[in-house]
């Protein structure tokens, strides 16, 4: 790779939001008291997103009155694996699917399993 591309904060935040468009209404319906945010460094190295929460397949009667679920999409390291607009655009929208599965409850394994 030739160095690190080049894209601003408020485009990359836009293709997060892009991304997010492409998730199916009716799974985006089901999404439930979660954020999704842009940070520049992730807490630490190799990560191009990170999902804290509680998924929804373990919320039970006691889950009321808790902060949201937080969806992080790390911009650095995904700008330092990619050459092109077009393939932060890709990276951009398996990270978003990846982490948005976690709220749902699905693991990093079935994840790879359904080829993400």
């Amino acid at each position: 790779m030739d160095g690190v591309i080049d894209v601003s904060r408020e485009r990359f935040e836009e293709l997060v939001a892009e991304a997010l468009d492409t998730i199916p209404p009716e799974l985006a319906k089901l999404m439930d008291n979660v954020v999704v945010v842009v940070v520049d460094d992730p807490p630490e190295p190799g990560l191009l997103g990170l999902y804290t929460g509680v998924p929804l397949t373990e919320r039970g009667n006691w889950y009321s009155g808790v902060l949201p679920d937080r969806i992080e999409i790390y911009r650095n390291p995904t700008l330092e694996i990619c050459e092109t607009e077009e393939d932060v655009v890709e990276e951009v929208q398996i990270t978003v699917v990846h982490e948005i599965a976690h709220h749902f409850g699905i693991s990093d394994e079935r994840l790879h399993e359904l080829g993400w």
